[in-house]
């Protein structure tokens, strides 16, 4: 295999794994909570596949492939917990219902819930570059540039400028219909439905991976209610009123560590059932890593809808983009005269569009607003040197020149 492909296959890894084309939230859910449940994961199957995940107190008659027998058919079939205070029922299916049916499992569903976190930010990656620009790479070029030579930022800036002019004029509507305008009022309240020469693909696929980002965070409860119990999702309450009456500690009955196992053994025409105590060491660690996911969890949901409703104001309200650019403009002293002030709406609302704004805000998250006013500023040199542009300016000069106030 050759360096090139070598380099090549660690550059793929880094894409997977994180990059500079969304926010902190985003981050937060397909790069941190992934890399706590792959974490998890792991110590969980070395608890499992290293040491003694159950002992059992076997009858002393029993050889030693007995016990392993035993240790073995129990860890498989399950163990159901009855509290040493309370007699052993007589009837099977009231010890099935206690039966605990996950603890074999917990490393496998801790990477498909990795996996699920994953999935929209695979699905971001996969289609954004379906707009025609590089996000990331505009991103990265431009965090480069922080702690550079000024010359040097100075270029990389109006490099970046203009890559972003040639990709908003190269996606414009080349002919208007009946259709195309339906389409564009459509997209000032649904960007799902509108495309890339309308100027919200990049905002629409966006807000549609955080409604993603939100239903999985709310799912996982579901899933963790399914594969735990119907308990799971007061969990954390429940941890709190313990710890608030110094009980819970002492025994959990959702992570107990002593469970009982019944198992038969066939010898010749008889059968006979015994009844083993087990000892589950793993649920130790068991207990204390899904109540630190019930609050992660619950940390996240948070994050992640709070940011979710904060992006789709964003994205319904036109007068944001305009306030969002106008204000860089305002701090670099670009708006000189009344004509710059209305042209500031067509070159948010015109010139930019949805697309162009969110590529800003995304720059300004991963840099720093310095960075951003010098593309903003370069941007609107860009758009006042346009010949129908530069020629209403003009035109506006030459009435309020120095004559016309005389």
């Amino acid at each position: 295999m050759s360096v090139s492909a070598i380099l090549g296959g660690f550059a793929s890894y880094s894409k997977l794994t994180s990059s500079n084309d969304d926010d902190w939230v985003d981050r937060l859910n397909h790069l941190y909570t992934v890399i706590l449940l792959a974490i998890f994961a792991v110590f969980i199957s070395g608890g499992q596949y290293v040491g003694n995940p159950i002992e059992c107190w076997c009858p002393a008659h029993f050889t030693g492939s007995f016990t392993a027998y035993t240790k073995s058919y129990c860890w498989v079939k399950n163990t159901y917990y009855i509290p040493m205070d309370t007699p052993i029922p007589v009837d099977r299916d009231n010890r099935n219902s206690e039966e605990l049916t996950y603890y074999q499992w917990v490393p496998i569903i801790l990477l498909f819930m990795a996996f699920m976190f994953k999935f929209p930010a695979l699905l971001w990656r996969m289609f954004n570059g379906g707009s025609g620009i590089n996000m990331d790479k505009i991103v990265t070029m431009t965090a480069g540039t922080q702690i550079g030579a000024s010359e040097k930022r100075e270029e990389t800036v109006g490099h970046i400028a203009k890559y972003m002019d040639r990709w908003l004029e190269a996606h414009r509507q080349y002919r208007y219909n009946a259709l195309v305008r339906m389409r564009q009022k459509a997209s000032r309240v649904m960007c799902f439905l509108c495309s890339k020469r309308d100027g919200t693909y990049l905002t629409g696929l966006y807000i549609f991976v955080k409604v993603l980002y939100v239903v999985n965070v709310i799912i996982q409860f579901f899933l963790l209610n399914g594969f735990m119990g119907d308990w799971y999702n007061l969990y954390g309450f429940e941890v709190l009123d313990g710890l608030a009456n110094d009980r819970y500690w002492r025994d959990s009955p959702r992570f107990p560590k002593v469970t009982l196992c019944d198992f038969e053994i066939r010898q010749l025409q008889n059968i006979q059932t015994h009844t083993v105590q087990c000892v589950l060491p793993i649920n130790l660690f068991n207990e204390k890593i899904f109540i630190f996911l019930w609050f992660w969890f619950v940390f996240v949901a948070v994050c992640t809808c709070g940011n979710f409703l904060f992006w789709i104001w964003r994205a319904l309200f036109l007068r944001n983009r305009v306030a969002y650019v106008k204000k860089y403009l305002k701090i670099l002293d670009e708006i000189r005269s009344e004509e710059e002030k209305k042209l500031v709406r067509k070159f948010a609302d015109q010139y930019l569009r949805d697309d162009g704004v969110f590529i800003l805000r995304i720059i300004a998250r991963n840099t720093s607003d310095i960075l951003l006013s010098d593309i903003v500023r370069k941007l609107w040199g860009i758009y006042k040197d346009k010949p129908l542009i530069k020629k209403s300016l003009d035109a506006e000069n030459e009435n309020y020149g120095p004559d016309s106030q005389a």
